[in-house]
Formats: structure tokens, sequence, C-alpha cells
């Protein structure tokens, strides 16, 4: 008996974009939920969806989906229950693509201080571009929350197929 190599590489496969895809729920750079779909796809398949089969592949895909959902509409909705102007957002959005480049606490710094900047522009009121700062960055965080949990929901999911 020979040792299935194909499988083996496939598993790792698996397992690696399961990895990343978790590592993506935190770090925008990688689209996580969907990193750890494809990493269940890949493992049902390797198993002919045995295991993990349709169900749990679907189920899987709607639960990325709403994390997906979730991310963007909890930042959007954080920066709206604090008054945020479109100058807010717009803020918010390029300190999320500048903290890319500035690592891990770029990520979760920039955010806040893009929408602060933003709202101070529209409405020159410090205080008000503080609270809408807070605001964004408080329901990017809720956000990031939601996508972390509904990942490990799906991963606990396929390695529950797996098991039982």
């Amino acid at each position: 008996m020979g040792i299935d190599w194909m499988a083996w590489a496939g598993w790792g496969l698996s397992a690696l974009l399961i990895v990343l895809g978790l590592a993506g729920t935190v770090l925008p750079a990688l689209p996580g939920p969907a990193l750890v779909l494809a990493g269940i796809v890949v493992g049902a398949w390797i198993d002919d969806f045995t295991r993990a089969g349709p169900v749990t592949v679907a189920v899987a895909a709607v639960l990325a989906a709403l994390a997906w959902l979730l991310d963007y509409l909890a930042a959007l909705l954080g920066a709206r229950r604090a008054g945020a102007s479109p100058q807010a957002l717009t803020g918010a959005t390029i300190g999320t693509v500048v903290g890319l480049f500035m690592g891990f606490v770029g990520v979760f710094v920039l955010p806040f201080v893009g929408a602060m900047i933003g709202e101070y522009l529209a409405r020159q009121d410090h205080g008000r571009a503080l609270q809408v700062g807070f605001g964004t960055w408080i329901g990017i965080m809720l956000g990031i929350v939601a996508k972390v949990v509904l990942s490990l929901v799906m991963v606990g999911l396929f390695v529950a197929a797996l098991i039982w």
C-alpha cells in the first residue's frame, strides 16, 4: 500500500486555504470567508463529498456570504448611527486601503483616522469628527467579529462533518 500523495497534497491545500481564510478575517487584504469556503470545498471534493456533502458545503457558502454582507453592513451602520457624512465614509475607505500597507496596526487605526478626518473636513467640528470616527471604527470592529465568528462556525461545521 503506497501513500496517496495527491490526497495528502489536497488536504494540505484545504488546510492552507482555511488557515489563510481565518487570517483573512482580520486582515482586509485576504478574502477570509471566501478562502475558508474554498478550503472546505477542496476538502469535500477530495473526499468525494461523502462526509462533507453538498448540504455542508451549501451551509458554509451561505455563512460565507452572510459574513461578507455583515462585514460591509456593520461598518456602514456604525457610521450611519454616528451620523457620518459621505466624506467620513470616504475617509474611512481611504484609511482602510492605506492601512493595508501599514501592517496590522494600520488596518485597525487608519479607518478611524480616515473617518475622523473626513468628518472634520465636512463639518469643521472636532468633537463630531471624533464621535463619527469612533462610531465608524466600532462598526468595522463588529464586522470583523462577525466575520471571525461565522468563519469559525464554518470550520467547525466542516470538521464535524468530517468526524461524524
